[in-house]
């Protein structure tokens, strides 16, 4: 199967594009923010996911509009587990046990259609393969793709797909794009095989592993990727880089986590702000050349290089519970699944009770960045 060709969109029209980080059991987040994305008519041109992000964005990818909101619940109703007693969480503390008790029986057992542990584990065995080489099988994970995602819709709806994993071998950062290479399966397993937990994938000879070892959310490819077409971007990530002085060790844990994962939203909005202002100023000087320098072959070359587009980013960011701690990416408890799942609906419709993004870059500026959730709930 060809991959298809996509069409670039008018400079009229900005491109809507989804963005979607790495983290595992907080990706219930991302569907919920999709589901009340879809209520205010976005509709994504473009998907970009690493790790659980790349599960959720292949599950949208490859399903008509009217089933994704469904076949994601579906997902996440199978890789949560319910628990079998009813927890009386009435403290922050209550919470807490209940969430690390859930996270040590999810790392005992695995998740149900995802992953389940390996028996003998890894390390007992003499030698191993590559895939064999962690805690847990993804097979699961295997046949629960292919059971709600149709591939051959996702290579040929228009629909832009791509998805981050690393090399194990050479260590280099590398995106799987359906407007390059026909997707499959084992490329969304590729970009959420996260070591040791999870084995590395093949792909044509080469073994992957997840991409937020390297970078945890495909902004930076996107940016880099498209630089004609205008963008609108919902950027939804799941560690917030922004928190407060760890008080204990489980605290200390879990701050570097977020840190360690949290996307880089900031350093990209100043990467692209200085190729703004090189090409404000490539432009001026252009419009200053005399008329007979513009028939010179270097003139068409400036030219082209001095073209932009707008870019306009609206940053959903998960901001914990206080009750949870480090665990919080690998507890797949349905009561939390649930709770995520409100929390990515909630913070879109806080969002987009704000009119003034839409109305993209202003005064000249190329590249704006809009967090309208930092304050909406303290």
């Amino acid at each position: 199967m060809n991959p298809p060709h996509h069409h670039p969109k008018p400079a009229s029209h900005p491109r809507r594009v989804l963005v979607l980080q790495g983290g595992g059991a907080l990706g219930s987040y991302q569907a919920g923010a999709y589901q009340a994305l879809c209520h205010h008519d976005f509709e994504p041109e473009w998907l970009a996911g690493i790790s659980i992000g790349a599960i959720n964005a292949a599950i949208i990818a490859g399903n008509p509009r009217e089933k994704r909101v469904e076949k994601l619940k579906q997902f996440w109703e199978m890789a949560s587990s319910p628990v079998p007693w009813q927890p009386m969480l009435h403290t922050d503390h209550a919470h807490s046990l209940f969430n690390e008790a859930s996270a040590a029986m999810i790392a005992a057992f695995g998740v149900p259609g995802f992953f389940t542990p390996r028996f003998p584990p890894a390390h007992l065995m003499p030698t191993a393969a590559p895939e064999t080489l962690s805690y847990y099988d993804t097979r699961p994970l295997r046949a629960t793709l292919e059971r709600l995602v149709d591939f051959d819709l996702l290579n040929t709806n228009g629909i832009r797909l791509s998805v981050g994993a690393v090399n194990v071998v050479t260590g280099n950062f590398e995106y799987f794009d359906n407007t390059q290479v026909t997707i499959g399966p084992e490329h969304i397993m590729a970009s959420a095989a996260l070591p040791p937990g999870f084995p590395a994938i093949e792909i044509d000879g080469q073994y992957y592993w997840d991409g937020g070892i390297a970078s945890n959310t495909p902004l930076d490819y996107v940016l880099d990727s498209e630089q004609r077409d205008s963008l609108l971007i919902f950027q939804v990530d799941l560690f917030s880089a922004h928190g407060r002085l760890p008080q204990t060790l489980l605290e200390a844990a879990e701050r570097e986590k977020d840190i360690r994962f949290s996307s880089r939203t900031r350093l990209n909005t100043d990467k692209n702000k200085q190729i703004h202002d090189a090409r404000k100023a490539l432009r001026h000087l252009i419009d200053r050349l005399p008329d007979e320098l513009r028939n010179d072959p270097a003139y068409a070359v400036l030219h082209e290089a001095a073209k932009e587009n707008s870019v306009t980013v609206v940053h959903l960011i998960y901001r914990k519970r206080d009750y949870e701690a480090s665990s919080k990416d690998y507890d797949f408890s349905r009561l939390n699944m649930i709770e995520h799942w409100k929390s990515g609906e909630q913070d879109v419709y806080v969002s987009m009770r704000d009119q003034e993004w839409q109305r993209g870059p202003q005064d000249g500026e190329a590249m704006v960045t809009w967090d309208l959730t930092r304050d909406a709930f303290k």
